[in-house]
Parts: structure tokens; sequence; C-alpha cells
């Protein structure tokens, strides 16, 4: 099997712009200690490609969407680690939530999506 198949796509929503996002990825994962720590391989306005433990990728995509950013994390091994960098951003309140009274993306759930 090969092991992209088991790679997940997580995502979540935040008032930061794109480019503080992507600066609080690259600071996030260089300071996590071990096996955990990631350094900046390649990157763009709208993404960092990170290099951690044993080669293991990290990247973190962003979007600007109304009042905030779309943030997505992707890595074979680093799953947990992306859930906790997504966790530290401030969320954004979507618009059916604040319908309900309810905030969506509260920095405690996290959408994950495992790719074919």
């Amino acid at each position: 099997m090969h092991q992209q198949q088991r790679r997940t796509l997580q995502q979540s929503l935040t008032t930061l712009p794109p480019a503080d996002v992507l600066a609080e990825a690259k600071r996030f994962f260089a300071r996590r200690s071990g096996i955990y720590t990631a350094f900046l391989e390649k990157e763009g306005p709208t993404f960092v490609a990170m290099r951690g433990q044993g080669g293991e990728e990290v990247l973190v995509g962003v979007q600007p969407v109304d009042g905030g950013t779309s943030v997505t994390g992707s890595s074979y091994l680093f799953d947990q680690q992306i859930a906790r960098f997504l966790t530290t951003l401030p969320p954004l309140a979507s618009p059916s939530a604040e319908a309900t009274g309810g905030v969506v993306g509260d920095g405690t759930s996290v959408d994950t999506v495992t790719l074919p």
C-alpha cells in the first residue's frame, strides 16, 4: 500500500490573515521538541512545506475567506501536531453558527478528512 493513501487533510477557520497563519505555523513546528520538530523547506504566499524527523513532510496551506482565513494542514505522521497547531489559532465563527448562537471552529475541534 502506498503510504500517501493514509494521509489526512485537516481544516480550520481563523480570524488571522493568511501571512500570519503561515508565520505561526513556521514558529509552532520549529519549537516542537524531539521528533516532532519540522523546519521550513519551501514556502509561497499560500503555503509552507516543512520537513521533520525522517524526512516527514508537513504542509500548511491558507486561503482567504469572508472575515478570515481557511487553513488546511496535511502530514502522514504529524497529524496530532497539525491538530494542535490548528487549535492555537483564533477561531472564526461561521454564519450558520451565528444564526443558531453557537460558534463553529472554536479551536477545540478540527475537521478531518482521509484522502483517497
